[in-house]
């Protein structure tokens, strides 16, 4: 078991800061609270969430760009992580720049000789206003037992606002590491903390900082949050009035502060989307601000509640053509099921082409996926291995029409095939699953379908946290990429997408740091990329097979290629359109 230290950086020197506005500063913090869970990515990228810790402790200290005595602290902080190590000490240093780059604040840590610490990136200053810290080099050390502070303050007493003794006389942070890890009460839990003033803007912007929710709240949640939190979507409750919405408040700040809403694990930094629905800094510190301040109600109508969300039956529409599952499909109340496939064939008497499929289960309960694919059995093509890609369903996913210029084609005796695979939810269940069909009027110049970067060869140990595999998929001629769906199971960690071009080049486009098996995310590149031929897709991730991971079934199984949830997959799969060798695409 191990410690972990947080350290969180600004940018601000003592002399010259101002101190941050008394409406936008956070709230004080108390010894013995609890704290929730937050997550955050480090300048790598790396995703770390405090409750996936396997430390006894966790120490957060606070700087920032640019600050002497956060300057001065880091050597103590290696030293602190040296001594504690084999007592289960770790450090993090966390930043709160939201004016600075991931790359500048990497380069100042790196400067000042961080060297392997963690340098994580609070860049809405969620996590700093929750904790209540106002200054940076304070350090708060929180157990893991129960997640609450049991000390506070600085590191010693060496460093004060220009001024430096030759050598600390009390070492603060030390003693109460002591103290804790050896069972004996803190004796002193909290100490003063001398540091840069920490600018806290408001969210709205410096003249105006009161936040309303008819006017801010209602319209974010609205535009982020209503259309799966509604009546018969996919969201456990609904945001349907101020009431609801303040009943879960506490709840909503947990899940943001650790980036567990709205659902979208895409790294910022890399690659832009088209779907992104991921709150923004200024959303994110307005909906945490307001919550932080008590939700209050404040004057105007309550939008939400005359807001009517229809069910979302057919997103993109009324279709063309609904293929059905021929009957209703029989779930048990328990058990461990395999795929099945149900065959419908359409009676097509020429061919079509489909620009847009949206699936729909019929029961969002029992229904883990939905893969739709087309078999031709008059030429042979009988197996799901032959069969050609139409649309697929996962919790998570969103439907949208193919690309402009792309489609699928369809031709006399198509075979619609439904994967289905189901999870017990303990009371039978039963299903019909349809998928609706849009047709286009005209032949697309491109043909629209799904690829795979895939690994079969999967063999994760037992225990380990960061267990590594990759994938590739080349293209043989200039090909349009317009987007990704990476796929692994409950210990899928995270992913990555790279292009290595034939020039020698190499450019991340996705980066998911944070892999949920509960969110099968489509991630749509807001201007498709046009790949060269010889180009590769590499896919790289990990898993965690530890104990650590809430999601792991078994951390003492091996695991391999497989089909049920419990087993693990690998695949990055790729919607691409590849170009005539003739032909030019039009622009459009």
């Amino acid at each position: 078991m191990k410690c972990v230290f947080v350290f969180l950086s600004l940018t601000m020197c003592i002399g010259a800061a101002a101190l941050a506005a008394e409406d936008a500063a956070p709230r004080s913090f108390n010894i013995n609270r609890q704290v929730l869970d937050f997550a955050l990515l480090d300048t790598k990228g790396r995703f770390h969430e405090l409750r996936r810790t396997d430390a006894k402790a966790v120490v957060l200290f606070f700087t920032m760009n640019e600050c002497p005595i956060a300057r001065q602290s880091y050597s103590k902080l290696r030293e602190l992580q040296k001594g504690f190590a084999d007592r289960g000490v770790d450090v993090w240093i966390i930043s709160t720049d939201d004016t600075e780059s991931r790359a500048s604040i990497e380069k100042e840590m790196r400067d000042h000789g961080v060297g392997s610490t963690p340098v994580l990136i609070d860049d809405a200053k969620g996590v700093t206003r929750m904790l209540g810290v106002t200054r940076t080099c304070e350090a708060i050390a929180i157990g893991t037992k129960d997640w609450k502070v049991f000390y506070r303050g600085a590191v010693d007493d060496q460093l004060v606002e220009g001024a430096k003794k030759p050598a600390a006389t009390a070492k603060y942070l030390e003693r109460a590491l002591e103290e804790f890890l050896s069972a004996r009460a803190v004796t002193e839990a909290t100490t003063v903390v001398h540091g840069c003033v920490i600018h806290f803007d408001s969210p709205k912007g410096e003249a105006d900082t009161a936040i309303s929710y008819a006017k801010d709240i209602a319209p974010l949640l609205e535009k982020k949050c209503v259309q799966c939190h509604s009546p018969g979507n996919i969201g456990q409750w609904s945001m349907s009035n101020y009431g609801k919405v303040k009943s879960k408040a506490a709840m909503m700040q947990e899940v943001v502060l650790a980036r567990r809403m709205p659902p979208w694990d895409a790294d910022p930094h890399y690659g832009k989307f088209s779907n992104d629905r991921s709150l923004t800094t200024v959303e994110k510190r307005l909906l945490l601000r307001w919550i932080e301040e008590g939700a209050r109600r404040g004057d105007g109508e309550d939008p939400l509640a005359s807001l009517n969300v229809p069910k979302n039956e057919w997103p993109l529409g009324k279709p063309d053509l609904i293929v059905s599952l021929p009957a209703p499909q029989e779930i048990p109340a328990t058990g461990v099921f395999d795929y099945r496939h149900v065959d419908v064939p359409l009676e097509l008497t020429n061919a079509v082409w489909v620009g847009a499929a949206v699936i729909k289960p019929g029961n969002y309960e029992c229904t883990h996926h939905v893969i739709v694919r087309v078999k031709y059995p008059k030429e042979g093509r009988t197996s799901t291995e032959q069969a050609e890609g139409l649309e697929g369903w996962s919790p998570g996913k969103t439907f949208e029409r193919f690309p402009t210029g792309t489609g699928i084609r369809l031709k006399p005796g198509a075979v619609i095939n439904f994967e289905l695979h189901y999870t017990a939810t303990g009371k039978p269940e039963t299903d019909r699953t349809e998928i609706g069909l849009y047709f286009l009027k005209e032949k697309p110049e491109l043909r629209y379908e799904s690829r795979m970067a895939v690994n079969l060869e999967l063999n994760i140990p037992p225990g380990e946290s960061d267990v590594r595999t990759h994938a590739t998929a080349g293209f043989k001629r200039d090909t349009m990429l317009y987007g990704f769906v990476p796929h692994m199971h409950t210990r899928g960690a995270w992913m990555k997408y790279e292009a290595l071009y034939p020039d020698g080049r190499r450019e991340t486009l996705l980066h998911v740091p944070r892999y949920d098996f509960n969110w099968q995310i489509e991630y749509t590149l807001a201007q498709p990329k046009r790949m060269p031929a010889g180009s590769w897709i590499l896919c790289t991730g990990g898993f965690d097979n530890s104990a650590r991971n809430p999601n792991n079934p078994d951390p003492k199984k091996r695991v391999t290629w497989g089909e049920q949830s419990f087993d693990e997959m690998f695949i990055g799969f790729l919607n691409v359109a590849e170009l005539p060798e003739t032909k030019t695409l039009s622009k459009k």
